[in-house]
């Protein structure tokens, strides 16, 4: 897992190649195994690789989701906001997880806060995607999850570039 960790970057430029159905699958299955305060399972994931719906989910916000329309994949994250009063920390979980799931694969990825944020002055982010993925009303959006193989290198956080000075030992100095 380390290992995964230390090579893991966002990336938003991405290959025109589809991902093959068994690492989706493996994605799917991944999201699925995400831990949930009280066993409630409030995430539901929506796998979209359709090009056309990617396309608008890549203008769902003003700043920072243009890249998406390159991507093969994009995966909803959402929760059900009556099912736990930590959705949002549950639907975080399950967005890392398929993150360091799509890493593992060899596969490029890359968060997009959606909850809190602006489609536009009257729509929120959460409410544009509601209206083209046909969510109903219960669930809250969370992130978009863009997934394709990397066409751009990055190299990982060299370890003595990492912050250790937010790390204590027994007591917050």
């Amino acid at each position: 897992m380390i290992d995964i960790l230390r090579k893991r970057r966002s990336i938003r430029q991405y290959k025109d190649a589809k991902i093959e159905e068994t690492k989706v699958q493996i994605l799917k299955e991944a999201a699925l195994r995400a831990p949930s305060s009280r066993g409630r399972n409030p995430w539901r994931f929506l796998f979209v690789d359709n090009s056309e719906l990617i396309e608008k989910l890549a203008s769902s916000k003003k700043h920072g989701s243009n890249f998406l329309a390159a991507a093969p994949l994009a995966v909803v994250v959402c929760g059900d906001k009556d099912a736990s009063d930590v959705w949002i920390e549950d639907c975080s979980i399950a967005s890392i997880i398929l993150q360091l799931t799509a890493q593992s694969l060899d596969l490029g990825s890359c968060w997009i806060q959606i909850r809190n944020r602006m489609h536009d002055q009257t729509t929120s982010s959460g409410d544009y995607i509601k209206n083209i993925l046909n969510i109903p009303d219960k669930f809250r959006i969370e992130s978009i999850i863009g997934i394709g193989y990397p066409d751009e290198k990055k190299e990982g956080i060299p370890n003595e570039e990492l912050q250790s000075e937010k790390v204590f030992d027994n007591y917050f100095e």
